[in-house]
């Protein structure tokens, strides 16, 4: 299951509003700002600030 384009268009970073990028494996959203990587389960992405890594 794929994230749609539409989607991806509206989602930001809860922590800075930075528009997410997909990774490029597909299983995350990455934000550009702060490096955080926000997990994808089940074709839902599981935005929560807890639940993230930070990849610089």
């Amino acid at each position: 299951m794929s994230i749609s384009q539409d989607l991806l268009d509206i989602l930001v970073c809860p922590v800075d509003k930075t528009p997410l990028a997909l990774t490029e494996d597909g299983t995350g959203l990455r934000c550009p700002e702060c490096g955080r990587v926000y997990p994808i389960r089940d074709g839902i992405p599981v935005l929560l600030v807890d639940e993230a890594t930070i990849v610089k």
